[in-house]
């Protein structure tokens, strides 16, 4: 140890008040079931939701960051921390927005682009039209990744059951799916 220094467990609080610097470093920290588990799989995003993501993590680090510090300035000037509700909401709110930063981080860090495909098999970025062979309705469906997953406009993820029995198959075959209600068989009748 050189001269001046002192070890930092024999250094002792003197007071209770923290500076601002500290309150901006120690906000919450919640990790989620989606960030900590990133690391493993390859995320498969279209251009479009790639651009949107991206668009968002701009927004968040450079617009709603600036308004969280400042709501948290204008709490701090109120007084007594531990009572003040709008100071507990700002600290809530900046701990919401730094888990979307880290999971937007991840996300686009491990993200692959997809673009349509018009193959004899089904991938990640084809469409397809299948038909229930119990109900014969014929439906049509967008393979995607997890983050673009929309059912009402026909995106399933190529992780969901249906979507991961459909992938590598091709025009006329055929899968069966174990859902809730049983095994529900489907026909391939067309891949774009």
């Amino acid at each position: 140890m050189q001269a001046g220094q002192f070890p930092l467990e024999k250094i002792k609080k003197t007071s209770n008040h923290k500076s601002w610097f500290d309150y901006s470093l120690d906000y919450p920290t919640r990790t989620s079931y989606h960030s900590q588990n990133m690391e493993m799989e390859k995320h498969y995003l279209s251009q479009e939701k790639h651009a949107e993501l991206t668009r968002e993590l701009d927004d968040l680090k450079k617009v709603k960051r600036r308004e969280i510090a400042e709501r948290l300035e204008f709490a701090k000037s109120l007084g007594d921390l531990s009572e003040n509700a709008e100071y507990q909401s700002a600290r809530e709110e900046q701990a919401d927005v730094e888990d979307r930063i880290n999971q937007l981080d991840s996300i686009l860090k491990i993200s692959e682009i997809i673009a349509t495909h018009h193959t004899s098999q089904v991938e990640v970025g084809s469409t397809l039209v299948v038909k229930k062979q119990s109900g014969g309705e014929e439906t049509k469906y967008q393979i995607v990744g997890p983050e673009e997953v929309n059912i009402t406009t026909g995106k399933i993820s190529y992780l969901s059951p249906l979507g991961s029995s459909l992938l590598k198959k091709k025009k006329g075959d055929q899968v069966v799916v174990l859902t809730p209600k049983g095994k529900v068989a489907y026909e391939i009748i067309h891949i774009t």
